[in-house]
Order: structure tokens, then sequence, then C-alpha cells
């Protein structure tokens, strides 16, 4: 077992948000859910030097402002690993954006039809986070795929705790 960084993006404009169906790849663990963009740190890259390498890989698209809005902990997600996601919210870019990704093809989607989405359902819990004007730091749980439940917290300026909240799947 071993632990896993990754960057999770959510480029925004006008009401909308690039999501990437992933359907690329036939050994994909996310095949047929639409994800954020982002993916595994290469040695020694920082979460916005991977942010921007991903979003450029996957979109065409090229990072002008990012914010970092909280980090993920998914225990043994995948059945072996942790993972550690650190979640952006992109709201300027430049570039052309690409008509489809090796991971799959790209959708703007409405901000409030993103639930509708195949999703992960821990996915459906943390995405509504991205628009409060505060930092979360949170753990995700699965089992064998099932979403288990999520514990969080949540900072305001200063890095001041704020609130805890936390909840089961179902």
């Amino acid at each position: 077992m071993g632990l896993k960084l990754a960057t999770l993006a959510y480029l925004r404009q006008d009401g909308k948000t690039l999501m990437l169906h992933r359907q690329g790849r036939e050994d994909d663990y996310h095949r047929g859910r639409y994800n954020g963009l982002g993916g595994k740190f290469e040695p020694g890259e920082s979460p916005e030097r991977c942010l921007e390498r991903e979003v450029l890989e996957e979109s065409g698209l090229i990072v002008t402002e990012a914010h970092l809005k909280g980090v993920l902990s998914f225990p043994r997600f995948d059945g072996i690993d942790d993972w550690m996601a650190f979640v952006f919210v992109v709201p300027g870019f430049r570039g052309e954006l690409r008509e489809a990704s090796p991971e799959g093809t790209l959708h703007w989607v409405d901000d409030a039809a993103l639930a509708e989405l195949p999703l992960w359902p821990g996915d459906r819990v943390f995405l509504p986070w991205l628009d409060r004007d505060a930092f979360f730091s949170a753990t995700l749980r699965y089992q064998d795929g099932a979403f288990e439940g999520y514990e969080v917290r949540f900072y305001g300026p200063g890095g001041v705790p704020l609130t805890d909240e936390g909840g089961t799947a179902g």
C-alpha cells in the first residue's frame, strides 16, 4: 500500500464546468464516470505544476488563474493505495479546447446539472464545496467501489477552523 498524489481541476466559465467523460481506456478505474481534469503527480512536481500539466495534456488549455479550494483523502480508494487530491477551481485559462482527450470526451456542463451526471457518489458531496468561501480538508471513504461516508473540516481566512461535518452513504 502506498500514497498516490493527484490534482483535480474544475475549469469554470459562464455558469458551466468543464468535465471529462472517462471513456478513453478500457482499463480506466473511472470508466463511464465524469470527473474534473487532472491526474497523478510526476516526481518532483508541485500541486500547481501537476495541475497545469494535466489540464494542458487533457484539454489543450493553459491555466492562467487557479484557486486551491481543498484537499481530499481517499483511503484505499482503489482497494490498494491511499489517494490524496489537491482540488482547484480554474477560472482563468486560454487556448483552444481539444475536441477529445486521450482519457475521454470533454463537455461543458451547466453547474446546476453537475449532480445529474454519472459521478462517483463522493463527488456529489464535495462539488458544492467548490462554491463555498472556505478551504476544505476531507476524507471520502469507499469500500469495493461503494461510497461509505465522509468527514470534512472547513477553514476560513488565516486557516481558522470553521466547521466540521460528516455523513454516511444512503
